[in-house]
């Protein structure tokens, strides 16, 4: 079955809207290299090369309005005063922002964005007369420039490289069908075919010009043979005429010589370093041999010989670092995923069989087969699980990259000078966390740029140097990865953050005085609260920090605050390597199982009732000479129970820099659980934030520890004496104790 054109375009928009991310992050970068090192025409060059590149992929695609945007940034970059233009880095940032917002609207269907400010800052760069009697000098030299001597030095490197690795250069012309409904498209479908046999050296003409819809020319290096080539590159319906030229053979530049009919040799340069063809002696070669007056490769009449050498082409390295990436939807890795959870359950399963089993038959000789067989699958499981999940695993620099541009821009707004300094981009992260955590992270550092560091002025009057500085680090930490948002600003003041979350009514003033000075600064996730004195485009709303705070719990992250007044802050947050699949520790509560992450529990400590006092509105335990908060989540102790004689399970707890102790009713072991997400219709709070099956069909349902304790610091009993109980009762539990109350009274 043949895709109808429409499904192949698709699925060529669908790739070009992945691929294009990447290149507008590439034209940020290099913006950002432009508007450090002025004048640079290395950096103008690699911008250039990266505008080709989008301009020919939307050209591709049909996005003609992208296409010819590109098209027009492109041909200002070539002139040679482009790159002494002081305006450039600033044109190449709106550039950027048009791009995206154009590729934006392309793929939701939406209005397109008004281009017309660019296109008059882009004429900015043409409009002056050094800039047109720079592409009137263009222009007259271009039959030369077509000759080879205008190839790059990537270009150029390639090629010798491709001549000391054996390989033989050709021209291949491809005339497409003119019956070819995307020739364009063909011209990438004949490119993807010969590669496969060899390495693409240089593709011409442009995929702009109105030439590159009736023929295509590839030089391409290879050590198949030209019939071979030809085989390759004639596809039905989208070739029409192949001519296949050998410039070079392989390993000698005597054949390039004869490629041309004069029979004479033609000796390239070699170069002292290694001994072999440097690759401006090689572009020479080349043209010498096989160019033509007017830039085209000539076909030649007779067929060339088949190299001496037929074995596969030897790796390139620009060629192998692309081969050796496949580009995989997300949805298709979480689908053997999935596929893996239920093989974990399935485990389960047969393990608790097998402990029936043993219980039943205690001597049957089948039992120790049967638990080699257990412990072997277990073995090969656990590999393909960690291999599923490495697969899912990213580093966190493609989250990082984003923020050179971002703290740049909103330094720009606020009026601070900021330098951002970047370290543990190689950290590894699930790529649904990573994604996830993009927006807490943007916020952070807005807020640490707008915040956090001081105007230049200010910074110079307290001693510091005029240039904050902000900092983003992340590392792993045990089953976790820790990422940091540091600054060397004026920190964050207690008081003043109770002061105004007073004066904004988010608490009562005794409340607020009863609050440590960790508590008072939780109180800046609350929605609704900012400091800020008026309201800008980068803060001022109250409406950042809160969705820091709920995104965090909903991956069962923590964050935690560190700050000096005077020497900046530091944000801490603490990351699960994935959410897919835990280790966790299971428990009873009121005849409910529960569980909660491994690696969130200290440890196990068993006291009794007796051992337990009140302290204020809260239970403590004291344990190994320190002071833990008690947090029971099922029914408090009856006044008839002897204290002494009743034990209590405590689980010590971690959540962000504090501990916490969860009284339970009795354990029930730990246990590799495979998460299920639970829709809002099932559970409408926020204490559980997903299921998982047990092998003997047990449901046990995960707790969300940050919300639970968020939940019992921020609501206090209103009475005097009383203590917070019963967070994992339900209504049908506390009609039944107060049931079981009453009929106590009577």
């Amino acid at each position: 079955m043949i895709d109808s054109p429409d499904e192949r375009g698709a699925e060529l928009r669908e790739l070009f809207f992945e691929t294009s991310q990447e290149l507008l992050q590439a034209l940020n970068e290099e913006s950002l290299k432009l508007e450090n090192h002025p004048g640079d025409e290395e950096i103008v060059r690699s911008i250039r090369r990266t505008v080709h590149t989008l301009k020919g992929d939307s050209a591709a695609c049909g996005l003609r309005e992208l296409s010819e945007l590109a098209h027009q940034f492109e041909d200002a970059l070539s002139l040679e005063t482009a790159a002494a233009h002081g305006a450039l880095p600033e044109i190449a940032f709106a550039a950027a922002d048009v791009f995206a917002a154009m590729l934006a609207s392309y793929h939701d269907g939406s209005p397109m964005p008004a281009t017309d400010a660019l296109y008059q800052r882009i004429n900015e760069l043409t409009s002056t007369p050094a800039a047109k009697k720079s592409r009137r000098k263009k222009k007259s030299s271009e039959p030369a420039a077509k000759s080879g001597k205008d190839w790059t030095d990537a270009e150029k490197l390639a090629i010798a490289q491709a001549q000391a690795a054996g390989l033989a250069i050709y021209s291949v012309v491809v005339k497409i069908d003119p019956h070819c409904t995307m020739p364009i498209a063909a011209r990438q479908l004949i490119q993807n075919a010969i590669s496969g046999i060899g390495q693409v050296l240089r593709v011409h003409p442009d995929a702009t010009s109105p030439a590159a819809s009736k023929q295509v020319e590839f030089l391409f290096a290879s050590s198949h043979s030209a019939e071979q080539i030809v085989s390759k590159s004639r596809i039905p319906t989208i070739a029409a005429d192949v001519n296949v030229v050998l410039i070079a053979a392989a390993g000698t530049a005597k054949a390039a010589g004869k490629a041309t009919g004069t029979g004479e040799p033609v000796t390239p340069a070699m170069n002292p370093a290694s001994g072999s063809p440097g690759p401006d002696a090689f572009a020479d070669q080349v043209s010498a041999a096989q160019v033509s007056a007017e830039g085209s490769l000539e076909p030649s009449e007779v067929k060339p010989a088949a190299p001496e050498n037929q074995h596969a082409a030897p790796e390139i390295p620009a060629l192998a670092t692309t081969e050796n990436i496949l580009r995989v939807e997300a949805g298709r890795i979480d689908s053997v995923l999935n596929l893996v959870g239920e093989l974990i359950i399935g485990k389960s399963m047969l393990q608790q069989a097998l402990n029936e089993f043993g219980k039943r038959y205690p001597k049957e000789l089948l039992r120790g087969k049967f638990a080699d067989a257990m412990a072997f699958q277990s073995r090969v499981l656990n590999d393909l699980q960690r291999s599923v999940m490495k697969i899912r695993m990213v580093p966190v620099d493609q989250l990082f990259r984003r923020f050179p541009r971002i703290v740049r821009d909103v330094a720009r707004q606020c009026g601070r000078e900021v330098d951002l300094e970047l370290s543990g981009q190689e950290t590894d992260l699930d790529k649904g966390i990573l994604d996830a955590i993009a927006e807490p992270l943007t916020h952070l550092v807005r807020n640490a740029v707008s915040h956090g560091i001081e105007p230049a002025e200010e910074r110079r009057s307290l001693g510091k140097p005029p240039r904050g500085k902000i900092r983003l680090h992340a590392l792993h930490q045990g089953n976790q990865v820790v990422v940091e948002i540091s600054d060397d600003g004026r920190g964050v003041d207690a008081d003043k953050i109770r002061s105004k979350a007073i004066e904004l009514g988010i608490v009562k003033p005794e409340e607020a005085a009863r609050m440590s000075d960790a508590e008072a600064l939780e109180l800046i996730f609350r929605p609704g609260f900012s400091t800020a004195e008026e309201v800008t485009e980068v803060s001022g709303r109250g409406v950042g920090m809160d969705v820091v705070q709920s995104v965090l719990h909903r991956l069962k992250a923590t964050i935690h605050i560190d700050t000096h007044p005077g020497r900046g802050t530091t944000f801490r947050l603490k990351l699960p390597l994935t959410l897919a699949i835990i280790k966790a520790l299971m428990f009873w509560v009121e005849q409910r199982l529960y569980a909660i992450p491994l690696n969130a529990v200290n440890q196990i400590a068993r006291t009794t009732e007796a051992e337990v006092h009140q302290v204020d509105n809260y239970e403590v335990l004291q344990l190994r000479n320190q002071v833990l908060p008690l947090l029971r989540l099922g029914r408090r102790a009856s006044a008839q129970l002897d204290r002494k004689a009743s034990k209590l399970f405590v689980l010590v707890i971690t959540v962000g820099e504090k501990k916490f102790g969860l009284i339970v009713d009795a354990l029930e072991g730990e246990e590799e659980l495979v998460i299920k997400a639970l829709d809002d219709q099932t559970f409408v709070t926020d204490l559980v934030n997903g299921a998982s099956i047990l092998g003997d069909g047990k449901v046990v349902l995960i707790l969300n520890l940050p919300a639970v304790v968020e939940h019992v610091s921020r609501s206090r009993p209103e009475e005097a004496g009383e203590t917070h109980f019963g967070l994992l009762l339900n209504h049908a539990d506390r009609a039944r104790l107060a049931f079981g109350s009453a009929g106590g009274q009577a």
